[in-house]
């Protein structure tokens, strides 16, 4: 009879260890949703569950009509950083047993600075990513406990296709993630010393051009390229400052020539007809009277001056 005990509490420890074994690999795969309860009672505990839950939270509103002051959602530190998986997973049956090591306990601010510490002087988030190999940028980044950096949608898309939760890079299994931004940071950082470049080196082209206009090199040949455009541009400016309105121009010749053409009509109309031979012989008469008396006038002024004037003037 103490044997078959004996054989019995043997084969119930081997019983047990190999069920804390079968629980633990579903728990280390992750394939909680494998479950042997039938799906419609799950289902309907869950309602149950969701309907006491939602009658615990309900509460008795009075209407006092005062208006109520809302208040907005608080807005959080976007580069806050925070552990995503601050409790410890429940212990399996094998690790209560002692077959398997438990998970670490949560690590402390203090062991999370050290953590960072380490992967800022490995540099890890200065690299690109090693799962996709590109920049971290402004996109969601997290770190390991064992001080490895990884876009957070990466490593779900390596933890989904792994089926189990391993770094990718040294394969520890019992990690914590912790969100970071120092990616986003030194992205920032680098971004804003672009712009600043970028902007200097618009004020320096800038100046140096305005230079270049104002003062004349000291090459000779470049010298006389500078004031032959020196010259260009005045000239041009010369042109540009005078009216060349063609519209105008004809307009005003237009205008001309009608003012011209006002000043004939009159003309034509005060002595248009033609003269006759009287009208000639009367003018011939008035230039031969008119030359006459200018003649005797001329002379009656000169007579008496040669005769007061002695002989030995003459």
């Amino acid at each position: 009879m103490s044997k078959n005990k004996g054989h019995s509490s043997k084969k119930d420890n081997l019983a047990v260890t190999a069920v804390a074994l079968q629980d633990h690999i579903l728990h280390d795969l992750q394939l909680r949703n494998l479950s042997i309860a039938d799906h419609s009672k799950t289902k309907v505990q869950k309602k149950e569950n969701r309907s006491k839950s939602l009658k615990r939270n309900t509460k008795a509103v009075i209407d006092t009509g005062l208006k109520k002051t809302i208040q907005g959602p608080k807005v959080e530190d976007p580069e806050k950083e925070y552990v995503l998986d601050p409790k410890p997973p429940p212990l399996t049956l094998a690790q209560k047993l002692g077959l398997f090591e438990p998970p670490p306990p949560p690590l402390s601010s203090d062991e999370w600075e050290n953590v960072k510490q380490r992967s800022v002087l490995q540099g890890d988030s200065v690299q690109p990513c090693p799962i996709c190999k590109e920049e971290f940028e402004l996109r969601p980044q997290v770190l390991l406990t064992c001080s490895h950096v990884f876009h957070r949608a990466c490593l779900q898309a390596f933890e989904k296709f792994a089926n189990k939760k391993t770094c990718p890079l040294c394969r520890k299994s019992q990690y914590q993630t912790r969100v970071i931004h120092d990616g986003a940071r030194l992205f920032k950082i680098k971004c804003a010393t672009r712009i600043q470049a970028c902007w200097r080196g618009y004020v320096v082209r800038k100046w140096y051009q305005d230079l270049r206009r104002k003062v004349p090199p000291t090459d000779a040949k470049l010298r006389r390229k500078f004031f032959e455009e020196k010259f260009t541009e005045i000239n041009r400016r010369i042109l540009c400052s005078f009216s060349t309105d063609i519209e105008d121009l004809f307009w005003e010749i237009d205008h001309c020539l009608a003012i011209n053409r006002s000043v004939l009509q009159q003309l034509e109309d005060r002595c248009g007809h033609e003269l006759t031979e009287e009208d000639w012989e009367k003018i011939q008469i008035q230039e031969a009277f008119h030359h006459d008396r200018a003649t005797t006038c001329t002379t009656a002024h000169v007579l008496p001056c040669a005769a007061g004037s002695a002989p030995g003037d003459l």
